[in-house]
């Protein structure tokens, strides 16, 4: 199953991603477009972007670990998340269109861990699907794990040829 999301534009604060209906987090497929919505305002606000990043973990705030691997993933590489978006790719250096597209997808092993969900998103810079972990608690699915900040092929601007 694949489930695709549009937003209008990305959130630049808490109260903003409170706005959006998604927030409800009430399947994973949710809990994982907003993580990639989220992200899309590091480049703009680091502080801000871990306030939202925390309302999506829920009750398991992000550790100074996290913040720390986030920050070494995309401080120089703002690309790597644009390339979840539709329309993106290396050659036009990951702009994205407006709205804002992004498809999330599972399998038959996504949940194979009772609480647990694996879905995947797919970069226009990668070969294979990305994955990212969601948990359950209370009828509501938080950020467990994000797997969505490997590297990815550079963009036309930085590849050099």
């Amino acid at each position: 199953m694949n489930v695709t999301f549009t937003f209008k534009n990305f959130p630049k604060s808490k109260d903003e991603l409170q706005n959006i209906p998604e927030i409800s987090l009430d399947t994973p497929f949710k809990a994982a477009a907003l993580t990639a919505l989220v992200l899309l305002n590091y480049e703009h606000d680091v502080n801000k972007t871990i306030e939202m990043l925390n309302v999506l973990k829920g009750p398991k705030p992000l550790s100074n670990y996290d913040i720390s691997f986030i920050k070494d993933r995309i401080s120089d590489k703002p690309y790597v998340i644009k390339s979840y978006f539709e329309g993106t790719s290396p050659s036009n250096n990951y702009e994205y269109n407006s709205p804002l597209k992004i498809t999330v997808y599972d399998n038959k092993y996504s949940y194979d861990n009772e609480g647990y969900a694996k879905l995947y998103i797919q970069s226009s810079g990668a070969d294979s699907q990305r994955p990212i972990v969601l948990r359950e608690k209370d009828g509501k699915w938080y950020l467990w794990e994000n797997l969505l900040l490997a590297d990815i092929r550079k963009p036309a601007n930085l590849s050099g040829w």
